[in-house]
């Protein structure tokens, strides 16, 4: 492994040794891979574009944060500028290096809108993107080559996955009652969170050396915190709102992204309105801490959350006859 981080780091210099004139365009690329890029984008795709590639989007990103998470504390590996007071810290970071989350989540959400629709030119455009996030991650110096490495080959193996089961796993979903749907969502959802909640109780009492700390302050005022249990029951309540959204509104008859633009533009504004009341509004309202209590509520938030993007709003723009043609036949 130091044998890879001493080259990571050779590599590194080398790349921001090729001009600040690349750190603009680099820091827009990485943003394309950022969680909270993605939290605007599938909100647009399920309600105003396509609720199919929307669904699939929210539940895959769901999937790849907490084996992310997973990934991290298992591995516990150092981002560059932490190791070396030559690499320039461009994208401060809390959370350990490898694999990488950019790389990650950009292999499988950028990949399954282009496996979903299957065309040349998406496919090229999608892989420029997940290449360019990925190099971003390196130059920015964030992560080693190995981190993004990494990180797009877990995340090929859930966009594998994915288009594997997704149409089995839809009909089997299919043929469950509504309330089966839902408990089923909340026991695959508590054995994430007990699973994310055994790996960080292992890492517990990991220890950052003080030479990462130092040099992780060069690059911003906040100390690195990678032991934070907050990104299962994140994740984890974000997976389950989904899930028991879908099951609501598909139990109502489902809902389609259709109608004139002036519809879907209203839908997403009046959409964003409801995520950030219970998004923002109830993170103001609920305590903050490392509790049960207060991951417990962390957990609610997300799931709330969740419902309103696939449930929800939905249902809220059928009340008020936003949608076109109403609730549709479900497009699973």
């Amino acid at each position: 492994m130091q044998t890879w981080i001493d080259s990571g780091v050779a590599f590194i210099i080398a790349l921001q040794g090729l001009g600040d004139w690349l750190i603009a365009p680099m820091r827009f690329f990485s943003q394309l891979g950022t969680e909270d890029f993605f939290f605007i984008v599938l909100p647009l795709l399920y309600w105003s574009i396509d609720s199919a590639l929307g669904l699939r989007v929210g539940l895959i990103l769901a999937t790849s944060n907490l084996f992310n998470y997973f990934g991290k504390l298992t591995f516990a590996g150092p981002r560059p500028y932490w190791v070396s007071s030559h690499v320039r810290g461009l994208w401060a970071e809390t959370s350990f290096g490898i694999p990488s989350g950019h790389a990650q989540h950009a292999m499988s959400v950028w990949g399954i809108i282009a496996l979903y629709y299957k065309k040349a030119w998406v496919w090229v455009v999608c892989g420029f993107l997940i290449f360019m996030i990925g190099f971003s991650r390196m130059f920015l110096g964030s992560h080693f080559p190995h981190d993004v490495i990494i990180g797009w080959l877990i995340g090929a193996i859930l966009l594998w996955v994915f288009g594997r089961f997704w149409d089995p796993g839809a009909a089997w979903l299919s043929g469950k009652t509504l309330r089966q749907q839902i408990l089923l969502a909340f026991i695959a959802s508590m054995v994430l969170v007990l699973i994310g909640s055994g790996i960080t109780a292992l890492r517990s009492g990991f220890e950052l050396p003080e030479e990462w700390i130092d040099n992780a302050l060069r690059a911003g005022p906040e100390i690195p915190d990678p032991v934070n249990p907050e990104g299962t029951f994140t994740s984890a309540g974000t997976f389950f709102g989904l899930a028991i959204g879908l099951a609501w509104i598909n139990s109502l008859g489902g809902f389609q992204a259709s109608g004139p633009v002036w519809q879907r533009a209203l839908r997403y504004v009046i959409g964003v309105i409801g995520v950030l009341i219970l998004w923002m509004g109830l993170g103001e309202v609920f305590p903050r801490g490392d509790g049960i209590l207060d991951y417990s509520l962390r957990f609610i938030r997300y799931t709330l959350v969740g419902w309103w993007v696939t449930g929800g709003a939905p249902w809220v723009f059928q009340h008020f006859k936003l949608s076109a043609s109403g609730l549709a036949k479900p497009s699973i």
